[in-house]
């Protein structure tokens, strides 16, 4: 005799919030361009993350992934994630490193007719650095 499992299982639909959509008019452009990589950031104004896009996400490998034309291609993507879900119309930039990306994912934005409102660089700077050699022996 071969009892037949009849007990069903209650299936527990768990209510996912509906992602909100929300309105960022005015954000801020994060650019960190890298000799090897450049990533792109879009921020609120208080710097909570909304989008972010690199040049090797966008598809690109290896040397290429250093070149300015795979910044513009990774800046364009976090543009168009930020004028069509949040209706980004001005962006302040954050630059920083010295990659060959730096003004091509700046140019990027004007594609989109996301105004450009302040650029500012904010590559660190060492002051004072690490220990030098030992002195060289004669």
């Amino acid at each position: 005799m071969a009892e037949a499992n009849t007990t069903t299982t209650k299936a527990t639909a768990t209510t996912a919030r509906k992602k909100q959509r929300r309105s960022v008019p005015a954000g801020q452009l994060h650019v960190q361009a890298t000799f090897n990589n450049t990533i792109v950031t879009f921020t609120d104004k208080k710097g909570n993350v909304l989008t972010t896009s690199s040049a090797g996400a966008s598809g690109f490998r290896g040397s290429k992934k250093g070149t300015a034309y795979a910044s513009q291609i990774a800046a364009e993507k976090v543009a168009e994630v930020a004028k069509s879900q949040f209706g980004a119309k001005s962006v302040d930039v954050f630059v920083k490193g010295v990659g060959l990306g730096r003004d091509a994912a700046i140019r990027a934005m004007g594609s989109y007719e996301i105004l450009v409102d302040s650029i500012k660089d904010v590559t660190g700077v060492p002051h004072g650095g690490v220990r030098p050699r030992k002195a060289r022996r004669a």
